[in-house]
């Protein structure tokens, strides 16, 4: 029994380079005469190079209880090798989270500012008001309301309303003409009716060819189809001109009926006002066939003026 428990000892010894070298039990290259203690207290090779020495020592086959301590380092490596990777993916994933929360502190920050008024109204208010609740009127510290007017300046009295409603008149000379007579025209007359001109139809030298030229040259519509003399109003008012009994501008067309005022009694007799007078009268320019072209003019009392018919515009 003693004998099989040493046996046993001994296999459990680790390989040793000193008994490789000396195998021996007698002499002296016996193990224990190979060996030398160290200063430490640990053996030493003797007889040998000490580089080789530790490399045989390295390769050497391991007892069961280095195999054992070398699993257990192998394990503890590895779990600190799997907490590195832990720990490295943690920080990864905090990383990408703070930064997640920074774009949205941004976009929020953003955002605020865009509504910053609304915001700032809701947070002065406390509560939202209803539209059915009764409001504070904005008037001054003290309670008191601001009542004023306002004013155009100094400019007010020369302002003239009237031109504030002006029509757009297509014949310039027509425009002024218009304006001047507001309060006198008849109701929708409209200062842009069809002239109903086409040129000078009229035969020359006669009184209805020297109304036509003497219109033109004053800038005022005049038709070309109207018709005789005596016929110039009636055709008139069918284009939509203004017509009555009262002489009103230099250039307005006087219409005589057959033989009114020494007329011609199949034709009758159209001339222009040249001229009106203070007292009522009027100045006239006319021709006729047998002037070959050339005007003569002729003055008729206010009392006069009233029996005959007057084209304006």
């Amino acid at each position: 029994m003693k004998h099989a428990a040493r046996k046993a000892t001994q296999s459990g010894r680790g390989f040793r380079v000193a008994d490789v070298f000396a195998p021996s039990h007698r002499g002296s290259h016996a193990a224990h005469s190979v060996r030398a203690v160290r200063e430490d207290g640990g053996e030493q090779t003797l007889g040998l190079d000490p580089v080789l020495a530790a490399k045989l020592e390295e390769v050497a086959p391991l007892t069961r209880r280095a195999i054992r301590e070398s699993a257990r380092a192998a394990r503890r490596k590895s779990r600190f090798m799997a907490s590195g990777s832990m720990v490295a993916l943690a920080g990864a994933a905090a990383a990408a989270i703070s930064f997640s929360n920074m774009n949205a502190s941004t976009s929020l920050a953003s955002s605020t500012a865009a509504t910053g008024t609304v915001q700032t109204a809701k947070s002065a208010s406390g509560s939202s008001v209803s539209r059915s609740q009764e409001r504070t009127s904005l008037g001054a510290a003290d309670g008191t309301t601001s009542s004023g007017n306002w004013s155009l300046g100094s400019s007010n009295s020369d302002l003239d309303v009237s031109q504030m409603s002006q029509t757009a008149v297509s014949n310039p000379v027509v425009a002024v003409l218009y304006e001047a007579d507001k309060s006198l025209l008849p109701s929708g007359f409209d200062p842009n009716h069809d002239a109903g001109d086409s040129g000078n139809q009229y035969s020359f030298s006669q009184c209805t060819w020297w109304a036509y030229v003497r219109r033109h040259q004053l800038g005022l519509p005049v038709g070309s189809h109207l018709g005789d003399g005596a016929q110039w109003a009636a055709s008139a008012k069918k284009l939509g001109y203004w017509v009555d009994t009262t002489p009103r501008h230099v250039g307005d067309v006087i219409v005589f009926q057959r033989g009114q005022f020494g007329s011609s009694t199949v034709y009758g007799h159209v001339a222009i006002v040249e001229q009106i007078n203070a007292d009522g009268s009027i100045v006239t320019s006319e021709c006729g066939a047998s002037l070959n072209g050339k005007t003569v003019s002729r003055t008729f009392t206010a009392d006069q003026a009233s029996q005959l018919q007057f084209i304006h515009y």
